[in-house]
């Protein structure tokens, strides 16, 4: 079974020849090499362009093993690129792989140290270059332990061109699932979207694949790529990260929480480290800590939520499975793959209580944020009745300003408005129709 994903073939058509080099990033078996060798190619030879146009490397396997050497990976891709009559695509897979070299005829001892890097050919120097040649259309993957590539985004800089790719998004599932919308967002928020598990039908196989993926693939490259003594401390951060995802953290707390798991202390310091580990590794993605009012952000203060949910209830072995939770998850990775910026919001009220005032603060789950526009976000299971409506709503109708305000309920509820003008809509059509935010 062909998984569509249109919304990437899109963006890569609206980016290509475009005179950058396309970085295609995301976590680990998310589909990016699928998606370029695969279903891209099959649609550029659909328009016309001959299998002799094509340069595809895949450095991690053994028939490419010596183009890891930048100098030979250059070599062979003008090698293979010659007529100039033609445009070629160029598609350079596990990209991080590729090592970097000394240059040879140069007096060492004359270079400052705080210069020894440029005395090495890099990956990056080599696809610079080829980035000049006008018959040349330059794309790569990669995200494992050697080079992250949020890295190789910064070395490129304003000559790259990224392109996020997630699991699949439950509009990509649901066609794919044959069942019933309500038991496809179960199946769904249960095991997630990563696309091996989706086509995997045998139930036990498929957590088999998910619990394997921590060990064998996320946990094994953040440990090799950064020299860690063991994985002890990165699992239990793990562990702890997943069973609060949505709850604000700090490197303080979280330490303490993987250090009850552990039963032994950890760093601060450490803890901050590993959360960075884990972020460019993509398997957690944070959001900061706004405050609506004050107009300002909380150092230190985020929330946390799993890239994958399948990969998260896998990790705590399909304990803590909090419907609420994964719903609140699910629609941050979501608004992620559409491309907006999201923080979490707070909203400070006066109240008065026993006949003095007093300042209280009350959560807004997502600001969205499009540059021009804003968006408040609340995720609820239910607002079945007034007090639970009213419970849901009092941040939103007290943030002092007139940005849209939306509820996301459990289930198929179609969009409506409430007297205050917030409106209230199930969390199936919010996936399914992408341009209901704005």
């Amino acid at each position: 079974m062909i998984i569509k994903r249109e919304s990437y073939i899109k963006e890569l058509l609206e980016k290509r020849w475009n005179g950058k080099v396309k970085i295609i990033t995301g976590i680990r078996r998310c589909g990016k090499s699928f998606l370029l060798s695969t279903l891209y190619k099959e649609y550029l030879k659909a328009e016309g362009v001959a299998e002799d146009c094509f340069v595809e490397i895949a450095l991690d396997k053994r028939a490419y093993l010596k183009y890891r050497n930048p100098n030979l990976l250059y070599d062979y891709v003008l090698s293979r690129t010659q007529d100039m009559a033609k445009r070629y695509y160029v598609f350079i897979d596990e990209i991080q792989l590729s090592f970097k070299v000394k240059t040879p005829d140069v007096d060492e001892s004359q270079v400052a140290e705080e210069e020894r890097d440029m005395l090495y050919v890099t990956f990056y120097d080599i696809l610079n270059d080829l980035m000049g040649r006008s018959n040349l259309d330059l794309y790569v993957t990669g995200s494992n332990s050697k080079m992250l590539s949020k890295d190789i985004v910064t070395n490129f800089r304003d000559r790259g061109s990224e392109i996020k790719v997630y699991p699949l998004s439950f509009k990509e599932y649901y066609p794919v699932s044959g069942l019933e919308k309500a038991d496809a967002l179960e199946e769904y928020i249960t095991y997630g979207g990563m696309p091996l598990a989706v086509l995997e039908e045998n139930e036990l196989e498929k957590r088999k694949y998910l619990k394997g993926l921590h060990k064998r693939v996320y946990i094994k490259d953040i440990v090799e790529r950064y020299k860690l003594k063991d994985d002890e401390v990165l699992e239990a951060l793990i562990d702890a990260l997943y069973s609060a995802v949505g709850s604000l953290s700090n490197p303080h707390n979280m330490a303490n929480a993987a250090g009850s798991l552990m039963k032994r202390s950890t760093s601060d310091h450490t803890i901050k480290n590993y959360l960075d580990y884990l972020e460019d590794a993509y398997l957690f993605a944070s959001a900061k800590r706004y405050d609506v009012k004050g107009k300002r952000y909380f150092e230190n203060i985020q929330k946390y939520y799993a890239m994958d949910t399948g990969l998260r209830n896998a990790k705590l072995n399909f304990r803590q499975q909090e419907k609420s939770h994964l719903m609140e998850n699910m629609i941050f990775i979501e608004l992620l793959r559409r491309g907006y910026s999201v923080d979490v919001g707070i909203v400070e009220v006066t109240i008065m209580k026993d006949g003095k005032k007093q300042q209280s603060q009350y959560e807004i789950d997502f600001i969205v944020n499009t540059g021009h526009e804003r968006l408040y976000i609340q995720s609820a299971l239910n607002v079945d009745t007034e007090a639970k409506r009213n419970q849901e709503t009092f941040s939103l109708k007290n943030s002092g300003d007139f940005f849209r305000k939306i509820v996301i309920v459990e289930g198929n509820t179609k969009p409506w408005t409430d007297e205050n003008g917030i409106m209230f809509i199930g969390v199936i059509p919010f996936l399914l129709e992408e341009a209901m935010l704005f």
